[in-house]
């Protein structure tokens, strides 16, 4: 991998946990602030959360891996 395409796959990393931190706040805000009256919305915020997490995960590995070569 070029040294431009790992400082893509950083960018990538790095908005991806931007957008994880997004989503789990926003979760917590649900819990903190809205519980009683949302705690149906959990599973959707959780979902979203989880869902960045493991795009964040994936982008991480692939970019440890693209630097160990």
């Amino acid at each position: 991998m070029s040294t431009s395409e790992i400082i893509e796959l950083e960018k990538a990393v790095n908005k991806a946990k931007f957008k994880l931190t997004q989503e789990a706040g926003a979760l917590h805000d649900l819990i903190e602030d809205r519980l009683m009256s949302d705690f149906n919305e959990i599973p959707v915020f959780a979902e979203a959360a989880y869902k960045a997490a493991c795009e964040w995960s994936a982008l991480k590995e692939k970019l440890s891996s693209a630097k160990s070569v």
